[in-house]
């Protein structure tokens, strides 16, 4: 893993406004156009660095951010995030310390018939190994935006 020196921390608080123009954030760092689109290029190539759309859920009607605890009764957490990541409607899946081993972040839709109890039957019934599941609603929350997966 690569440190990040303090220009690209820099360009990276820039870009959060994923359309802000190379030429406004060179002027502002003091730098040029072509440092700053090489260094995003570079960062992107490393992995480091996506832009991409977001969506603010409460903004969109019928869609619904659910926070998921999840107990496991494996210890290969990593293997069981990335399982959870395949399924319709999962924003991310994180390995976490405390009562749970997962926190699975999902994106629901009426609009694309996928309510809570249908990702249940449909879509965590494909999870083996779960030994507990805890469900939090978002209704209302302070700068989430997240990508539309739906």
């Amino acid at each position: 893993m690569k440190k990040i020196d303090e220009t690209n921390k820099q360009i990276i608080k820039q870009l959060r406004d994923g359309r802000k123009p190379f030429s406004a954030i060179a002027e502002e760092l003091n730098i040029t156009e072509n440092t700053v689109r090489s260094r995003v290029n570079k960062m992107i190539d490393d992995g480091v660095l996506k832009i991409e759309g977001r969506v603010d859920p409460e903004k969109i009607p019928g869609l619904q951010v659910i926070e998921m605890g999840i107990k496991l009764k494996t210890r290969d957490l990593v293997r069981k995030a990335q399982e959870f990541t395949m399924l319709r409607g999962v924003i991310s899946a994180s390995v976490v310390t405390g009562r749970y081993d997962l926190i699975v972040q999902i994106e629901l839709c009426d609009d694309e018939d996928l309510s809570l109890l249908d990702f249940f039957k449909y879509e965590l019934v494909k999870i083996s190994e779960i030994s507990e599941v805890e469900t939090y609603v978002v209704y209302q929350s302070n700068k989430l935006l997240v990508p539309y997966v739906l």
